[in-house]
């Protein structure tokens, strides 16, 4: 293991919206939204334009982070089920170098399904000393109520032993379901915001966006706070901070999914001294290369099973290209009975820069949006469809009897995802050309869904 002067190693903070995807923040682009501090810490440092999760779930992507791993390779695509101790984390090789590690803040979800589960589930975590991360880091926390995520991260600074490098993950809970009705003094007007063409134009999806952008600007408010910390004990020199959304956001066509509102987050980067100040890369980034790329900037080797790319010459301002294409997995949600897909699904995808193909091995089940399915704003919209009163374009994307076992979409000409190009002589070279990158990564992973280039049915008359 190769390990730079101690002097010369960055701290590492990583701070995690839950459930935030890329347009949602101001210097993206999004006129609507307030959040000052993220705009200003954007132009104080990098912002990634193309940073994706690998997973579209709280739990998988999130061991994605911690990894360097897909879900599929490191089984939590389970949800419920806790990181095993036999798979790395890139934090447990930081601390081996003299890191200082921790979490803190919302709750870190590789635990398993340990607090609020059923007396069952406790019993087998207990039995079978199944939580790990207690042992991986030197500081473990969960928010209860009593401290707030900012002061968590004092805490955690205040017991860094001196002179020593720390790493921190810190979770907000901001913008998770459910939303609050008075997250900020001055609300954002529901008739104000511009909605996105997949999103049906009501009153209540209006209002959803309303307080979801509200949330949003509780926690830019939250992390100006938090920035002002840094600063003020001139530890921003030394620090490597990177904010992202951990998946993309609750709302139509977001969590759960694999298009690109549930995958593409918000990423930006502050290293004084490093990286230049307004800067910003397109190149295509996940969420599996941030584990290599903090080993890389600590002077410590990546695990043999990490199978991410560091980006850390992209931070330097050097070369970087960034990848060809990448894969993404869809699993269980939350912990009911698999009902219908916002608690079950085993879509999967690959992602090239400008094309992405979507693989619904349950296609027969119709779509059911995550975190969404009791919300009134979706009663209306079924009620809409029923009488008529939802236009056919929605009617088709949230309502159809059943999904297509293919999706091909050109994100280049059709950002939205509308046109599913599965099928037509045109564009069949990139149809197969991906569906073999796809077939590849599975067996790779060791998939358990069944390949979607089949080999020989043996029902079939040859």
């Amino acid at each position: 293991m190769t390990i730079c002067a101690a002097d010369d190693r960055p701290n590492l903070l990583i701070v995690l919206t839950d459930d935030h995807s890329v347009p949602h923040v101001g210097c993206y682009g999004n006129a609507d939204i307030r959040t000052p501090n993220l705009d200003r810490f954007a132009e104080q440092g990098l912002r990634l334009d193309r940073m994706y999760v690998t997973a579209p779930q709280c739990v998988p992507a999130r061991a994605t982070i911690m990894t360097g791993q897909s879900s599929v390779a490191t089984r939590m695509t389970r949800f419920s089920a806790p990181l095993d101790r036999d798979i790395p984390t890139f934090p447990e090789r930081l601390r081996q170098s003299g890191y200082y590690t921790g979490v803190a803040g919302r709750i870190y979800h590789l635990d398993g399904h340990n607090i609020i589960g059923s007396k069952e589930t406790k019993q087998v975590f207990a039995d079978n000393n199944l939580m790990t991360f207690h042992d991986r880091l030197d500081h473990v926390n969960i928010a209860d109520g009593g401290v707030g995520h900012v002061d968590q991260m004092v805490q955690f600074l205040d017991r860094v032993p001196h002179n020593q490098p720390w790493l921190l993950q810190l979770s907000f809970d901001d913008p998770h379901r459910p939303l609050s009705e008075n997250a900020i003094a001055d609300p954002h007007d529901p008739n104000a915001i511009s909605l996105p063409k997949h999103v049906p134009d009501t009153d209540l999806v209006r209002k959803d966006f309303a307080k979801y952008y509200d949330e949003i600007a509780r926690f830019d408010a939250d992390f100006g706070r938090l920035i002002k910390i840094l600063e003020d004990r001139k530890l921003t020199q030394r620090t490597l901070i990177l904010f992202m959304g951990d998946n993309g956001a609750a709302v139509l066509r977001g969590k759960g999914t694999l298009y690109e509102w549930g995958l593409h987050v918000p990423a930006l980067m502050r290293w004084d001294g490093m990286i230049e100040p307004g800067s910003q890369s397109d190149a295509l980034i996940t969420s599996e290369d941030i584990a290599p790329t903090f080993l890389q900037l600590a002077g410590v080797a990546p695990a043999p099973e990490m199978n991410g790319i560091s980006f850390a010459a992209l931070l330097k301002g050097e070369s970087f290209e960034g990848r060809e294409y990448f894969c993404a997995a869809r699993g269980s949600h939350g912990y009911n009975l698999p009902l219908h897909t916002a608690d079950f699904d085993l879509s999967r995808c690959v992602r090239t820069r400008r094309y992405k193909l979507i693989y619904n091995p349950l296609w027969q089940l119709p779509f059911q949006p995550v975190d969404m399915f009791a919300l009134p704003l979706w009663t209306d919209l079924k009620i809409r469809h029923q009488t008529g009163r939802l236009p056919a374009l929605y009617s088709r994307l949230y309502f159809s009897p059943q999904r297509p076992i293919f999706e091909l979409y050109d994100l280049q000409n059709d950002p939205e995802e509308l046109d599913n190009l599965v099928g037509q002589p045109e564009h069949a070279a990139i149809e197969n050309e991906l569906k073999s990158k796809l077939h590849e990564w599975m067996i790779l992973q060791q998939d358990y869904v069944p390949l979607p280039i089949a080999d020989f049915n043996p029902y079939l008359e040859r």
